[in-house]
């Protein structure tokens, strides 16, 4: 680990201006987000042929669809006529084609262009090289994850692989059989902060004990700083007269049928990079999905994932997601709270990490390793 050691107690963080440059944030967008496998939505909120969401990841907008045989589709959000943006709304069906509102250039929902004015009087023009341009998707745990780069990494190697190196192993997370759970809740954040200030937070539990109370009720170990993901393949255990992951310790719903003895009454808490947590228990599942908008805004929508049945029986799942809406609150809001410091002089060359949150500086060097050059630049 490259982290500079300042005792054997503490080592360095990032230094202030990676939290707060446009330079640095501009140098995620394009060497990060725009590089790397990003999850974007969820593929069941794309029940038919047209309808679509538009995201952004790293400086772009992009439209996820399914064309007419169901498989899903994903474009830049511009029109290849005179670049205007097709889609602005975040979500919605399109009829037949995407039609562009500026001069009518239409695509099909393979991307092809099916009609234009006077298109017929212009039979030079290749409809597939004048369509949308496509972006690789993949289908896991049941959302879409996208990858803008020209040679997109291996999904295996990057995205299996920090669930790998977080559980020991990918078989551990099957047995939750994410991808058919069914949407419970759905909570959207607008969070004042960083998103690695977000990260930082979701992989270290040395917090725990002052600003989560619900949590640590939960999950009594919590409160003595080891965050689950300081060891690999670890799930915090519910305390002992803890019956469910719910906000006062009452009995959860019904348990996933795959989950088996070694991880039932356990949270196990995954950060797969650059924008996703996971977060296992044995009757639903949680996934959080940032989308960085600025160096001191991220958007994060968080899911709650449950058994289908349980979903179309209408029971009631407040009691599990208040659990972790409260833990997200009380996170955000130390978030918040870091990011105007930030920018400090104090906080010029960064602060400090204890021996229980050593392993964020593996997290640290990571970011170095993409942008470092443009933070040292910053600093200087």
């Amino acid at each position: 680990m490259s982290t500079n050691i300042i005792s054997e107690s503490l080592i360095a963080t990032l230094p202030g201006n990676t939290y707060t440059d446009e330079a640095v944030f501009r140098a995620e967008q394009e060497r990060i987000f725009e590089q790397m496998w990003f999850c974007a939505v969820r593929a069941a909120d794309l029940d038919k042929p047209g309808a679509f969401r538009t995201v952004q990841i790293g400086r772009e907008s992009i439209i996820i669809t399914r064309n007419r045989k169901h498989g899903i589709r994903a474009f830049y959000n511009v029109c290849r006529h005179r670049g205007v943006k097709l889609c602005m709304e975040e979500k919605g069906e399109a009829g037949r084609s995407f039609q562009c509102p500026y001069h009518a250039w239409t695509y099909d929902f393979d991307g092809k262009l099916v009609a234009a004015p006077n298109l017929t009087k212009m039979p030079d023009i290749d409809r597939q090289e004048y369509g949308l341009v496509t972006v690789p998707v993949r289908e896991y745990l049941g959302y879409v994850w996208v990858c803008l780069a020209d040679e997109p990494p291996s999904f295996e190697e990057d995205v299996m692989g920090d669930i790998e190196e977080r559980l020991g192993d990918t078989q551990a997370i099957e047995g939750y059989d994410v991808a058919n759970l069914a949407l419970g809740r759905r909570i959207t954040y607008d969070v004042k902060a960083n998103w690695k200030l977000i990260i930082e937070n979701f992989m270290e539990c040395y917090h725990c004990a002052t600003i989560h109370p619900e949590l640590t009720e939960v999950l009594p170990e919590f409160a003595d700083g080891l965050a689950a993901q300081y060891f690999v393949g670890h799930g915090a255990e519910f305390g002992e007269d803890v019956m469910g992951f719910t906000v006062d310790g009452s009995e959860g719903l019904e348990k996933i049928p795959g989950v088996d003895e070694d991880h039932d009454r356990r949270y196990y808490a995954i950060t797969i990079k650059p924008t996703v947590f996971v977060n296992l228990v044995p009757d639903h599942v949680i996934i959080h999905r940032m989308f960085p908008m600025a160096a001191d805004r991220t958007i994060v929508e968080c899911d709650w994932l449950y058994l289908p049945s349980v979903v179309e029986s209408g029971k009631d799942v407040s009691a599990s997601v208040e659990l972790f809406h409260r833990v997200n609150q009380q996170d955000f809001d130390a978030c918040e709270r870091c990011q105007p410091a930030m920018g400090s002089k104090v906080y010029a060359k960064g602060g400090v990490l204890v021996p229980s949150e050593h392993h964020i500086g593996a997290f640290h060097d990571w970011v170095m390793d993409k942008v470092g050059d443009v933070v040292e630049a910053a600093h200087r």
